[in-house]
This record gives C-alpha cells, sequence and structure tokens, in this order.
C-alpha cells in the first residue's frame, strides 16, 4: 500500500496526536489555512479501509483464478506456475492441492523451485498455527482450588454432634406355605394316659 504525500502528512499528524494528545492543540506549521486535522484524519481512515477491501477482492480474484488453473493441470501447467507465484506475493499460503500439483510438476525448474518456497511456507504457516494455539492455552486461567469453610451454625457449632441414625426396618419374613393338610396338636399326637379302673369290691359271703 503506497500513500501520496498528503496522505503521510496527514498520517504522521495522527500519529504525533496519538502519542501526545497535547499536539491537537497545536497548529502543524506544514498545514495549510482552515485545515481541520479531524476531518482528514476520517478521510485518510476511509482510503486505508478502501484500500484493504480492494487488496481482499484481488486475493479471492487471484484464489479463484489459480484454483481454475490447478484443476486443468498438466495443460495449464505454465499459466499455473505464473498465477502461484502472483498468489504468493499476495500473501497466499500453499494450500496441500498446490503442493500437490508441484510435485507432479517439478520435472521443470520453476515448479521444483516454487516447490522448495512453498514448503517452507507451509512448515511456517504450521509452526505459527500451533504457536497460537499454545498462546492461546496458557492465556486460559488455571482455576484454583478453593478452600471450603464451615458455616455458622453448622455442625461444628453443635460440637459435632450427630443424631443417631435410625436403623433400617428388618424386611419381613414369608409366610410359610400353609399344606394341605391341618397339622395335628400335641394333644392329637400325645393322647392323655387313662387311669386304670379300680378292682372290683369283694362282696361279703352271706
Amino acid at each position: 500500500m503506497a500513500f501520496s504525500a498528503d496522505e503521510l502528512r496527514v498520517l504522521r499528524r495522527a500519529l504525533a496526536i496519538a502519542l501526545n494528545p497535547d499536539q491537537s492543540r497545536r497548529a502543524d506549521p506544514a498545514d495549510g489555512p482552515g485545515t481541520n486535522t479531524a476531518q482528514e484524519c476520517l478521510r485518510l481512515a476511509q482510503s486505508v479501509d478502501e484500500a484493504v477491501r480492494e487488496a481482499g477482492r484481488l486475493r479471492a480474484f487471484l484464489l479463484a483464478d489459480l484454483a481454475r488453473y490447478r484443476d486443468a493441470l498438466p495443460g495449464s501447467a505454465s499459466g499455473y506456475l505464473e498465477r502461484l507465484q502472483d498468489a504468493l506475493a499476495a500473501g497466499h499460503d500453499p494450500a496441500p492441492e498446490d503442493l500437490a500439483a508441484l510435485r507432479s510438476l517439478r520435472r521443470t525448474p520453476l515448479s521444483a523451485a516454487l516447490l522448495e518456497r512453498c514448503q517452507g511456507l507451509a512448515e511456517e504457516s504450521v509452526r505459527a498455527r500451533l504457536a497460537d494455539r499454545a498462546a492461546a492455552r496458557a492465556a486460559v486461567p488455571t482455576p484454583a482450588r478453593v478452600r471450603l469453610h464451615a458455616l455458622p451454625g453448622g455442625r461444628a457449632a453443635a460440637g459435632d454432634k450427630q443424631e443417631p441414625r435410625p436403623a433400617p426396618p428388618k424386611p419381613a419374613r414369608p409366610a410359610a406355605p400353609r399344606p394341605d393338610r391341618p397339622i395335628p396338636t400335641p394333644g392329637e399326637v400325645f393322647p392323655p394316659r387313662r387311669r386304670p379302673a379300680p378292682p372290683p369290691e369283694k362282696r361279703a359271703a352271706g
């Protein structure tokens, strides 16, 4: 992104105000009569935003064009290599499809050189992602262990006396099955003995 001389002047003025807010009250000798620093900074910010959007549209067009030439390989080898260089210059990270396409075209010196370059860029991209993940994990605070304290009026205040727990009820025994015949009573099993009859009285002789 290139800035004009006027844009550089506004940018320098904005940076000075950001570093030292008192500069906003002083007049810059480079500013002409009737200059509004706030309006100029706003216009510069709008120009930068438009340039960023244009760069994004150009990058999307380059990647779409690169994918079309990659799908048409090997007949479009020269066009693919040219567009891959343009995409790399625009900040494109080589995809696995690009590495596979370059391996199939490594017989040419240009494709071999691009393959070596893309492999290095891919390794740097992977290392950067891993470093970002490690930094994100390190930034997450570990929850500290909380020590529990007894509340007033709890068991500690009562002298740690615990009420006895009631014993669990015993399970009732199942009733024995009733046999078909009634159970004899002890009197039936052991009948009472009969007393012997007294001997007959002798009759007096007449």
